[in-house]
């Protein structure tokens, strides 16, 4: 079992893919899509990449991706729109493939690392923690998001909506209605390839929403090509005489659904879109797509109690290392020791 700290993904073993597989499969923030687009688009020209990694007879055990900046603190590889981070950990032997990478941090030329927003309940990084505390780092964690969350448990799209607010309901309805009646509407999903040719229906009402303009367009557009290849992407327009005036960007992977990105049209609040788009995608995600459980991502926003259920917790680990004072009396006791051990 060895060390690795890689600066390109091309560096990469083939073996890698399978962790990444793996990572997925808990979050597609966790997905080599993610990170290598990240990388592509998000890191700016003070950031470099390192992969932190764990080898045994060609296979990767173990990926921490950060990213280094000049100085001597290792941070996440992140970016704004990063909901969860963690590291990716094989399931063979995990607590010596743990003990081999902090020792291997700790070797490094990195006094101190910030990993963030990681989930309390996450055992990857629990582990990661005690481990480098065991190395000689002093770790803290520090309350950074909220995270609201619904488990589906096999419901229906039309039982989940009766445990949902009536106040929630009767809006929708009254709504759509509304909406209807005075203008006429359509709504349209987007999946798959058919996605990144859409995404101009996104940007419209985005630019005339309360967000402004999107800052983050390559990093997006990156994101968007890389998840609609396997499938994951779900783009929902509203259309009303085929003007677009609200859109939402849904990840769906491995039985959870990710809301994303979401945008309206200011000038049309008063028919409520974003809800009645919301309603719309809940009932494809969860009738159709069959998703297990719907993240509203970071935010504890008033509206998204209304729709979720289930509220968690995100910190950022801090893990800094112990540097000992060492005073007159040390310095004089450690050079003794050292004409002891040479005598």
């Amino acid at each position: 079992m060895k060390f690795v700290c890689y600066t390109d993904w091309v560096q990469l073993p083939e073996s890698a893919n399978e962790l990444f597989a793996q990572g997925a499969k808990d979050s597609v923030f966790l997905s080599r899509a993610w990170f290598e687009n990240l990388t592509a688009a998000g890191l700016d020209e003070k950031q470099s990449l390192a992969l932190a990694c764990v080898e045994a007879e060609g296979k990767v055990l173990a990926i921490l991706p950060l990213a280094k900046c000049t100085g001597n603190t290792g941070y996440a590889l992140k970016h704004r729109y990063t909901p969860v981070y963690s590291l990716l950990l094989a399931d063979d032997d995990q607590p010596g493939t743990l003990d081999c990478l902090v020792e291997g941090l700790s070797r490094l030329p990195v006094h101190s690392l910030l990993l963030e927003p990681v989930s309390n309940d996450d055992n990857r990084i629990e582990g990661f923690q005690r481990g480098m505390e065991a190395t000689g780092f002093r770790c803290n964690r520090n309350f950074r998001l909220y995270n609201w969350i619904y488990r589906v448990q096999g419901q229906s799209y039309a039982e989940y909506m009766v445990s949902r607010p009536a106040r929630l309901r009767n809006t929708i309805a009254r709504k759509k209605r509304k909406l209807e009646r005075e203008h006429g509407y359509e709504i349209r999903l987007f999946t798959g390839g058919d996605v990144p040719q859409a995404m101009s229906d996104y940007y419209a009402p985005y630019s005339a929403s309360w967000k402004a303009n999107e800052q983050y367009v390559d990093f997006l557009n990156g994101i968007v090509a890389g998840f609609s290849r396997p499938g994951w992407t779900r783009l929902a327009v509203l259309y009303v005489q085929g003007q677009s005036i609200a859109a939402q960007l849904w990840f769906v992977v491995h039985g959870k659904a990710n809301i994303f990105r979401l945008a309206y049209d200011e000038a049309w609040k008063a028919y409520s879109p974003g809800s009645i788009l919301t309603s719309f995608l809940m009932e494809y995600v969860i009738d159709v797509d069959g998703v297990e459980e719907i993240d509203f991502l970071t935010g504890n926003d008033a509206y998204k109690q209304d729709w979720m259920s289930e509220r968690r917790e995100l910190f950022a680990l801090s893990c800094v290392k112990s540097v000992k004072a060492t005073g007159r009396y040390e310095q004089f006791v450690d050079s003794l020791k050292k004409i002891l051990k040479g005598s």
